[in-house]
């Protein structure tokens, strides 16, 4: 029974460290794509309203991770507020971003939100197997001081996100990332991994090019 009680111990941290992990699923690349550098590119976070925390997390870290690398990046919220492009049609959204110098977009959209139950070992009673499984009381004990327990069902949030890099000069996607986001800790820390992942994902295919810093704009 102890080497059951390490392993259920043991599973447990497993699943408390993947839980609070996100993980690339799937990424596309645009054919014949080179890294190339951008004047500005703005961070763009298309997640509902109830979730406007979350966008403003998600932009933040997003833009804070490309600029320590040396992309002129902005955050849409910061800028333009939570309804910049509302009731615009296309013509009147590509103007407004040549306008202000934007040559390039990353989309940041949350997907689906899924919250799901699992097992956790709480509070365990170790009596001799043969005990425990062939004795009525000695099972129905042990189970419900188990389920009693507050750790007996855990809710987990998973979230699926997805990521695209738009080209405005030429219109068209030139990558896209899509990512899962087990029970994060914080929005902070879901923000936090979530923008080095994307970032690291992004230098790895040879997506974007650094530029100088003397060639960089001020916002």
């Amino acid at each position: 029974m102890k080497t059951i009680k390490t392993i259920s111990y043991f599973l447990a941290f497993l699943l408390a460290f993947s839980c609070s992990s996100t993980r690339i699923t799937s990424t596309w690349k645009a054919p014949n794509t080179v890294a190339r550098s951008y004047n500005r590119i703005m961070v763009l976070g298309i997640i509902l309203e109830a979730d406007r925390t979350i966008r403003e997390r998600m932009e933040k870290h997003l833009v804070d991770d490309l600029k320590s690398r040396g992309y002129n990046t902005f955050s849409a919220f910061e800028v333009y507020g939570p309804k910049a492009f509302d009731g615009f049609n296309e013509k009147q959204a590509n103007e407004k971003l040549a306008n202000d110098g934007i040559d390039a977009v990353i989309t940041v959209v949350l997907l689906d939100k899924q919250k799901e139950r699992y097992y956790v070992p709480g509070r365990m009673v170790f009596t001799p197997y043969n005990y425990y499984r062939s004795h009525f009381w000695g099972y129905y004990s042990s189970i419900q001081y188990r389920i009693e327990s507050p750790n007996y069902y855990e809710v987990t949030t998973r979230y699926f996100w997805e990521s695209n890099l738009y080209d405005l000069n030429t219109k068209q996607l030139v990558f896209s990332v899509q990512t899962q986001s087990f029970e994060p800790a914080s929005t902070e820390s879901l923000a936090h991994d979530y923008g080095q992942k994307i970032l690291q994902s992004m230098e790895k295919n040879n997506i974007l090019q650094k530029q100088e810093p003397a060639k960089l704009k001020a916002m």
